[in-house]
């Protein structure tokens, strides 16, 4: 990405967010960062430690949907890019309604300052592989792929893409969707899958692999998806989607037997438990079209988790402050509480 640009992230402090604004900072000079959350339970100011100070960046806290503020710092801006959203299928399944708030209320806030800063160059919005439903490495899907989302988080990202694109044909705005898979890397909340058994095996926990553990996810390393983005950034056509794939599909069960291997902790660890409704069995995407902008992961699974799984076991202050708090320990016993009860250990 050219040096000079103006960029201003929202979600800013979230997992992928985070990693981003900090890839930005330490691999271009002159960019200037700003950084809107509202900082809910998965937005954490921690995660940005190493930017603050900086005078290239700049922390405000304030809500994607609050028009005047986003209309105010979008004068700042040559490009925007949208991480703000809730995120975790588990969540959306137990209360739906923040994820369409934010989800596509929010979406429609930024295409709307959009519309109103002719100077903006590009507005990157970042989607997800489940927006297409079940995919498998047989039938992986393309851009053109209708959308078919089997739960409200993807369906309220669904919903955000169709509004993207049908701003970027009323009103000609120079709108890019990414999708990717399903992403690795430090400063993911302990409620998603790799963290959540990361840190289960750290503390000797049990981890709770749904169902049979059969499920397939491709993995891409944070680091990896970051240089996409930035290319994405300056070669990305308006109006166009970009597929992100790793190219590293993984079982669950075997995600969840590697991150015990890495810490020496016992397979007997693991347990199967009851599934949740609607879990796709398999996403997998075709990405030919960000590799011909030159484009390809350079992280390997394995040395993906292994760097992940050591970020965590050196930042033990940082994922032990969540599990102290009191509105995260209920969320683990309303979601895992019966499950784990009613669990069998895993064979392996």
């Amino acid at each position: 990405m050219k040096d000079g640009r103006r960029v201003l992230v929202t979600g800013g402090c979230g997992f992928i967010g985070s990693n981003f604004i900090l890839y930005l900072l330490r691999n271009r000079s002159d960019v200037r960062v700003i950084n809107l959350d509202c900082l809910t339970y998965a937005g954490n100011r921690s995660n940005l430690l190493e930017a603050e100070g900086d005078p290239r960046y700049r922390f405000v806290l304030g809500d994607v949907r609050d028009s005047r503020l986003v209309n105010e710092l979008a004068e700042e801006a040559d490009v925007i890019v949208n991480f703000a959203a809730q995120t975790h299928v588990d969540r959306s399944l137990m209360d739906g309604a923040s994820f369409i708030a934010t989800n596509v209320h929010g979406v429609f806030v930024l295409l709307d300052a959009l519309r109103r800063h002719k100077h903006i160059r590009k507005l990157v919005h970042i989607s997800t592989d489940e927006v297409y439903g079940e995919t498998s490495r047989d039938r992986p899907a393309s851009e053109s792929d209708p959308l078919r989302p089997r739960n409200p988080y993807a369906a309220s990202k669904a919903g955000a893409d169709l509004l993207c694109l049908s701003f970027h044909t009323a009103h000609g705005l120079p709108v890019v969707i990414v999708r990717p898979v399903n992403i690795v890397g430090p400063r993911q909340h302990p409620e998603k899958v790799v963290p959540l058994f990361v840190t289960s095996a750290l503390q000797d926990l049990p981890l709770p692999v749904y169902g049979d553990g059969r499920q397939v996810r491709d993995w891409l390393y944070v680091e990896d998806f970051c240089r996409a983005l930035e290319l994405i950034i300056e070669q990305g056509e308006p109006g166009q989607v970009y597929n992100v794939a790793g190219d590293n599909p993984q079982e669950n069960i075997h995600l969840a037997e590697s991150i015990l291997d890495i810490l020496g902790k016992p397979r007997s660890l693991i347990r199967l438990v009851p599934d949740r409704p609607g879990h796709d069995r398999s996403y997998a995407l075709e990405a030919a079209k960000v590799r011909r902008l030159g484009w390809s992961p350079e992280v390997d699974f394995r040395a993906a988790l292994e760097r992940t799984v050591a970020w965590y076991r050196d930042n033990a202050w940082w994922w032990r402050a969540i599990y102290d708090d009191p509105a995260f320990r209920a969320y683990y016993r309303q979601q895992y509480g019966s499950r784990l009860a009613q669990g069998v250990p895993y064979r392996s």
